[in-house]
């Protein structure tokens, strides 16, 4: 069932995905070599607690295992998705996509952003920049009267015209007093396929791009998604609202990368 949100709802759900954005741009004070993703999800759920919400990952359930046992996910290089936090340091050259999601006032936040650890090579730079062009490839399309899978099709275009590869097998979703809901938005599919896209459908649009072929599978931790190839992967996500002809983008980068410039400065 799809559940259109009304504008209070919607101001609601941009509480909630502001504050991943915040809770994004304190984990990108503190990333650098050495670090371990495990501080950083101490950080991530203190932050998120500090402000009155829940972390909405912890917890979360996983038919293959046990539940999810952190507050972020933590995928490092060839890791796509749902990399459990651990003691391992990152190391310079290393990339870490920080997925992370909150419950604030019965609503739900959910926004990814994948990160550069020290210096990284130009081709994996280019593999970053290409999926986080392609999430906003995929939100131009996010407006009334187009149809699911335009959206699908602008990412999928857009990274495989630079022979990168799109990951099937995990997509975006609705959002809202459940982080998951309908309808599932593929980042793969044909223009002018799927569901009439409607004023206040509120969804979550999260390419994830490998830098070699799409083929992915499980850790034996049954959570973390890597590369078949063990090559690097990207994964870039936005919450946002379809309206009439510009699509209102719920959660927000700005602050992870006032964050990022100063600290090139």
């Amino acid at each position: 069932m799809i559940y259109l949100k009304t504008d209070e709802e919607v101001e609601l759900l941009r509480e909630a995905n502001l504050l991943v954005g915040k809770t994004l741009a304190e984990l990108a004070k503190v990333i650098e070599p050495g670090v371990t993703t495990k501080q950083l999800d101490k950080i991530a759920d203190t932050f998120i607690r500090d402000h009155g919400a829940t972390p909405t990952f912890l917890g979360f359930p996983n038919p293959n295992g046990g539940p999810f046992p952190a507050s972020i996910c933590t995928s490092v290089n060839h890791q796509v998705v749902h990399g459990i936090p651990n003691d391992i340091p990152l190391r310079e050259g290393d990339i870490v996509s920080i997925d992370c999601g909150t419950q604030l006032n019965g609503y739900c936040g959910d926004s990814c952003y994948t990160f550069a650890v020290g210096e990284i090579s130009d081709d994996v730079r280019k593999l970053l920049e290409t999926t986080k062009d392609a999430l906003y490839k995929g939100i131009e399309q996010a407006v009334v009267g187009h149809r699911l899978g335009d959206i699908s099709y602008a990412v999928q275009s857009h990274c495989e015209a630079q022979g990168y590869g799109v990951v099937r097998e995990f997509v975006g979703h609705g959002i809202g007093k459940k982080m998951h809901e309908d309808p599932q938005v593929p980042n793969y599919g044909r223009r002018g396929n799927g569901i009439l896209l409607k004023n206040g459908l509120c969804i979550a649009i999260e390419p994830m791009i490998t830098m070699g072929v799409k083929d992915i599978y499980m850790q034996e931790d049954r959570w973390g998604i890597i590369t078949r190839d063990k090559k690097p992967a990207a994964h870039f996500e936005h919450s946002i609202c379809v309206r009439k002809n510009k699509a209102d983008i719920l959660s927000s980068f700005e602050e992870i990368e006032k964050v990022l410039s100063e600290k090139s400065l």
